[in-house]
């Protein structure tokens, strides 16, 4: 058994050990973890609960209903004890490695890569090769700049990871390094595009060292499938389930992604890292409201947290909450307006105030700040389209592909551009590769039917298909049931036509819809009755039409006295019959 307190024991014992190393964002990542582990009562003290007042209920609330196992809060994980507790460093640090991790901690990387030379400890082999890999970085990301402009395409590499790649191949194979150095080894290989033996070392740094976020995060990065996720040999760890969790987020697999959180809120009760991977989940599945409430909470609890407060803007801006997505701008631009996230979040808000060319100057702004956010990339797009700047659109949508290949948001958004510019077979071929990576979203199928309905294409069995599968994906704005209902008219299928007018009728009837759709499906379903002689349930129809007023209420008439005529073979005895 794991209790509560034996992973607060390991992980502030991992927080110092990161730290020495320089690895501040894993540090950081643990120390978020540290005070989302509820206190005992016997030390509620104010000190030790101001991070996690009010959290728990919000969790509760909007826990998945997966069965799984879920623990209670006072009792741990049940495990194998695989891993032991993280061992303090043997060795007091020397004068020099206190010295090159001054340098570090002022970005100065090469001095202390230099400083550190002779060393041969393994903790000081890290820090040297780490430091020349963000030496190397740094330079590479300032030759980007100087040859191609801050949003310009570059070959410029990592000059460093040749000779690094060499040292730690050379140190693997002796045995002279350690998880940390197994990390390393694993991002400078993914770098040099070589990702199965990126995997493996990666793998051996988390097995033996399974505190370090950064790798565990590296790792996925790598798993682009659930074939690959499921041939990696973990041990069985507590980590382990953070790593299946964020994992099964990006692979979409987001049932089992709020089940592994789930599982975890038994010890980690008031993780806002979880609460927000929470959150993301319930984005994705479009639960909107329950989402707002989530980051409302995590606000309260964090109000000067910035990261993740993009994907909260995203979600008022779906909302059209102008009001709240312009006090979340204010409020980040407040705190830190130099975070990508706070440039995106304010491009957010012009962009739902409809000034697109201001929206595209704070995201390309973001993007000075990170090439690599996706977001951004992906929603500079958007305001391109909204631009009718289609060339821009689909360049802003190609550097979000080569960002991240799996995003189906840039897939889709490609085809829209294409579409557009009234080019639907590379239209089609860009919203099927959405399709790929997002299958059960019904946007997307309804995206690729309205593809095969155009004029170049007119392929409208195929069309008919992809509306079967937005239905079955769960149309909730019932687009595919009056196109299918029309196609059918259109081919001559009455009786199939009938059915999805029909089905589309019930549906605006369960949500209180009016409209030329529901006028639309009466005046069929009276007419296709009436032909068919089934009088009575044609009148229904008629009688609900009649309840309109202007045109409407002169074709119900007109289709009664059709029905009056037809029972009886005599014409209405209407006034307007007779001649005067």
């Amino acid at each position: 058994m794991v209790s509560k307190e034996s992973c607060r024991n390991e992980i502030r014992a991992a927080i110092r050990q990161l730290s020495d190393r320089c690895l501040y964002s894993a540090a950081k990542w643990a120390g978020e973890q540290l005070v989302g582990i509820e206190q005992d009562s016997s030390n509620f003290t104010p000190s030790n609960t101001r991070f996690q007042r009010g959290s728990s209920s919000i969790r509760r609330r909007f826990s998945t209903n997966e069965s799984i196992s879920t623990p209670q809060p006072s009792v741990g994980f049940s495990q194998p004890p695989a891993t032991p507790l993280p061992q303090e460093d043997e060795v007091i640090d020397g004068d020099l490695y206190l010295l090159a991790k001054s340098y570090f901690d002022c970005r100065e990387y090469r001095r202390a890569s230099h400083v550190l030379r002779d060393q041969m400890s393994k903790k000081s082999v890290f820090l040297r090769c780490y430091a020349l890999y963000l030496a190397g970085e740094k330079r590479k990301e300032e030759e980007m700049v100087e040859l191609e402009g801050p949003l310009g395409k570059s070959d410029a590499i990592n000059r460093e990871l040749v000779s690094l790649e060499r040292e730690l191949s050379a140190l693997k194979r002796t045995g002279a390094i350690d998880s940390f150095g197994l990390y390393l080894y694993g991002v400078v290989l993914k770098e040099k595009g070589n990702e199965s033996l990126a995997r493996a070392s990666l793998l051996e740094s988390v097995n033996s060292y399974p505190w370090n976020w950064s790798a565990w995060s590296e790792l996925q990065s790598l798993c682009t499938s659930i074939e690959i996720l499921n041939s990696l040999n973990l041990n069985n760890h507590w980590m382990k389930e953070f790593f299946l969790g964020s994992a099964y987020q990006e692979l979409r697999m987001h049932s089992e992604s709020l089940a592994k959180y789930e599982y975890l809120q038994g010890i980690f009760s008031f993780s806002n890292y979880i609460q927000a991977q929470t959150a993301k989940a319930q984005y994705s599945l479009r639960e909107f409201d329950q989402v707002e409430i989530m980051f409302e909470d995590l606000l309260r609890n964090d109000p000067y947290r910035v990261e993740d407060m993009d994907l909260y803007s995203n979600v008022l801006y779906a909302k059209e909450a102008c009001a709240a997505l312009s006090y979340l701008a204010h409020k980040v631009f407040l705190t830190d307006k130099y975070r990508p996230e706070s440039c995106c979040i304010v491009g957010n808000y012009y962009s739902l105030k409809g000034q697109h060319e201001k929206a595209v100057m704070y995201f390309r702004r973001a993007l000075k700040l990170n090439k690599k956010y996706l977001s951004a990339w992906t929603l500079m797009g958007h305001e391109y389209v909204e631009m009718k700047n289609t060339s821009a659109a689909i360049d802003a949508y190609r550097r979000a592909v080569d960002v991240n290949p799996c995003d189906y948001r840039a897939w889709y958004g490609l085809g829209q551009a294409y579409e557009m510019m009234g080019m639907p077979f590379y239209a089609l071929h860009y919203f099927r590769k959405s399709i790929f990576f997002l299958p059960n979203d019904s946007r997307l199928w309804i995206a690729m039917a309205k593809c095969y309905q155009s004029e170049q294409l007119h392929m409208l069995e195929e069309a008919i298909k992809c509306y079967k599968r937005a239905v079955n994906c769960g149309d909730t704005e019932g687009i595919a049931l009056n196109q299918l209902a029309k196609l059918h008219q259109k081919l001559g299928r009455n009786e199939e036509a009938a059915f999805y007018f029909e089905k589309d009728l019930e549906r605006m009837d369960a949500e209180g819809l009016e409209g030329p759709n529901m006028f639309e499906a009466l005046v069929f379903l009276a007419t296709h009755l009436k032909t068919n002689k089934k009088f009575d349930e044609a009148e229904v129809y008629c009688t609900r039409l009649l309840d309109y007023s202007g045109p409407e209420k002169e074709k119900a008439k007109s289709l009664l006295r059709g029905i009056r005529m037809a029972q009886t073979g005599f014409p209405s005895m209407d006034m307007e019959h007779f001649p005067l």
